[in-house]
């Protein structure tokens, strides 16, 4: 079967992962995952972004399938119910506001910058040398930090998981598919009315 250039897209979330490691303001560039997912349910009103072009859910496959990480059994029925995908969309949500919160703190000098990536919301771990010498505003490293903490704590998430249970068992729960399919829901009835 011949592969597409999306089928590679696995890659620029590796890449990406490694980036923030070495320079925390590459972290910016995740945005580009949060928001294409949304324009594209948006404008399209479905998933296609979950189902072809997320470079996360590669990476767990290629990891869990052709690498043989995963444990390939079915994910817990818990974890595929509204009130726990809903759940954690809030309590994920919850936490990308206080990141923003904190990145606002900075901007308004209220608080100084923390050179810290925060893995699982709760361990911290100093990042220092992904930011040395590079002059920009604090407010926009404390963003690459938190928004850095968002993604890698979301993947280590979605790696245990994949080790646990099936490859691509992450994508049940994903806050970022949740999301679009609420779009696409409120999209579909907005057509039927």
């Amino acid at each position: 079967m011949k592969k597409s250039w999306y089928d590679y897209l696995w890659i620029v979330s590796l890449t990406y992962l490694l980036l923030g490691f070495f320079n925390i303001l590459f972290a910016w560039l995740g945005l580009f995952c949060f928001f294409i997912p949304l324009i594209i349910s948006i404008v399209k009103g479905n998933k296609s972004y979950c189902n072809r072009y997320c470079g996360r859910g590669q990476l767990f496959g290629l990891l869990g399938g052709r690498f043989g990480l995963s444990r390939r059994k079915d994910i817990p029925g818990w974890m595929k119910k509204k009130w726990f995908r809903y759940g954690f969309l809030v309590f994920f949500l919850t936490m990308f506001f206080q990141m923003l919160l904190v990145t606002y703190l900075v901007f308004s000098k209220a608080q100084d910058l923390r050179q810290v990536v925060t893995l699982l919301w709760t361990f911290k771990l100093p990042w220092d040398w992904a930011y040395g010498q590079i002059t920009v505003a604090p407010w926009a490293a404390q963003f690459a930090f938190g928004f850095y903490s968002v993604m890698l704590t979301s993947t280590v998430l979605g790696f245990f998981t994949m080790v646990l249970y099936k490859p691509r068992s992450w994508c049940v729960y994903c806050p970022m598919g949740t999301m679009t399919q609420l779009i696409c829901k409120a999209k579909a009835g907005k057509g039927e009315n």
